[in-house]
């Protein structure tokens, strides 16, 4: 994928789904604002997806998936009551510091050693990752400066040159991006709207 001046958009999660398998940058709705997405593996996607939003690499990233298992590979095993207390808000708006696996590539977690994940419970988010067969970067549909993007236009308008696909469809209608907590800590990072 090469996202030159496409701008195409989908109303199916399986459309946007076989973009991101094949290397693509999507932008979908997530609970409160349009998301950036690609396979997390894929270092030339991730790469691509950091230019178009403008965001170094250093900061990382947040990977949203449709259940824990599509995470698994990314993160290293905690004590049962530290999984518990992750599970117990998921799927919802709480992204989780989650200490990663060795493996984890930087391109995801930056300059930390914890990787930021949350099982979302936007509907079509979920569908894509279902649809996907993987956890997907998401980071929020702006240029790392301006505001996210609430809707599709706005997101064809700043960053549709640069995109592949944007699947169209409604934020969950949060005011504010999901909480952000450490769970080693359990400290809230960033609150959540």
């Amino acid at each position: 994928m090469t996202g030159r001046n496409t701008r195409r958009r989908a109303l199916r999660p399986r459309a946007a789904a076989a973009v991101i398998r094949s290397g693509g940058v999507v932008a979908y709705p997530t609970e409160a604002v349009f998301g950036l997405g690609c396979d997390p593996r894929n270092r030339t996607a991730v790469q691509r997806l950091l230019r178009i939003k403008g965001r170094a690499e250093a900061k990382g990233l947040i990977l949203i998936a449709a259940d824990p298992g599509q995470l698994t590979p990314f993160l290293a095993p905690v004590d049962t009551a530290l999984r518990d207390r992750a599970l117990a808000t998921w799927p919802g708006p709480v992204t989780w510091l989650w200490p990663a696996a060795p493996h984890t590539p930087r391109w995801l977690t930056g300059d930390h050693d914890t990787l930021a994940v949350r099982i979302t419970d936007h509907p079509l988010a979920a569908a894509l990752c279902h649809q996907a067969g993987m956890a997907l970067v998401s980071t929020s549909a702006n240029r790392s400066d301006a505001p996210p993007c609430r809707h599709a236009g706005a997101v064809d308008e700043t960053l549709g040159r640069g995109l592949d696909l944007i699947l169209a469809g409604d934020t969950g209608g949060r005011d504010r991006p999901s909480e952000i907590r450490d769970l080693l800590s359990g400290r809230v990072m960033r609150s959540g709207g």
